[in-house]
């Protein structure tokens, strides 16, 4: 894979992107929003392929993960609001709606997804951070929601923060123009680990050996039944988890996982 704003980096079955603009603290460029959707849905293309990617990492380059969106591409758009050119009727809606695109991708994606965050954690990479499957922080992980007090609205990542947190919280960091450190993040539960910059990356093993030890489409499924699962009451889900759990089980996933506990040994998805 050939990227300009990001690097893209696979190890087995691992997929490593690293924002890739340090001097701007990574903040994300349409370039950089357009590099992250086609990198993932070049890691989503493999599925089902001897080479599959299964999880995809997320982190920033140069300490810090991403400084929200680029102000250059949103002044560009103001400029082209302001004489009507361009082909969106709303350019500015446009370079908006990019940012909630992405979210949306990476939150759908049946691929596991762990996001490292390091320093500067603002704007889009806020939201990357509420759809991320495995947040993990460093001491040095600051998050902003700024938008409030800079007369603009978050409103690509509201909708992300609210499913992360629940209404009162994201209110709460709304209305307040949220600053965070990291072990306020974790005990709000924005994100799921805070380990010491020196053992960030021994955390991320862990957690990918996990990971890894889980079944491919078992894991893709479970994503599935939950993302529907935040919008149905559970007994209107009975007869799909049924269906969905009986496939699993007559799947050569679900018998080779049988085998494998019964014989005393790793299924064949788990690395050796």
């Amino acid at each position: 894979m050939h990227f300009i704003a990001i690097n893209a980096l696979i190890t087995g079955a691992v997929l490593e992107i690293t924002l890739n603009r340090p001097e701007v603290r990574n903040a994300m460029s349409l370039a950089m929003v357009g590099e992250l959707r086609r990198a993932l849905a070049q890691a989503e293309s493999t599925i089902g392929t001897p080479d599959a990617i299964r999880v995809v990492v997320l982190r920033g380059a140069g300490g810090h993960f991403c400084a929200g969106g680029d102000l250059k591409d949103m002044a560009a758009a103001r400029i082209r609001a302001l004489q009507g050119e361009g082909d969106a009727a709303d350019p500015i809606a446009h370079v908006n709606a990019e940012f909630g695109h992405l979210c949306a991708a990476f939150a759908n994606t049946p691929l596991a997804v762990v996001a490292v965050l390091e320093g500067t954690v603002m704007g889009g990479g806020f939201g990357l951070a509420c759809v991320a499957d495995v947040a993990i922080a460093t001491e040095t992980t600051r998050f902003r929601l700024p938008e409030t007090s800079l007369g603009v609205v978050p409103a690509q990542i509201a909708p992300f923060l609210v499913e992360r947190l629940g209404y009162s919280q994201a209110k709460r960091l709304a209305v307040t123009g949220g600053r965070l450190d990291a072990a306020q993040a974790l005990a709000i539960g924005l994100v799921h680990q805070q380990v010491r910059s020196s053992e960030v990356d021994s955390a991320v093993q862990a957690v990918l050996a996990d990971i890894l030890a889980c079944a491919p489409r078992a894991l893709a499924a479970t994503k599935a039944l939950m993302a529907k699962a935040r919008w149905s009451a559970p007994a209107d889900l009975v007869d799909e988890a049924a269906c969905v759990f009986s496939r699993a089980v007559q799947s050569p996933e679900g018998q080779e996982g049988t085998s494998a506990f019964l014989q005393k040994r790793k299924p064949n998805w788990v690395p050796a």
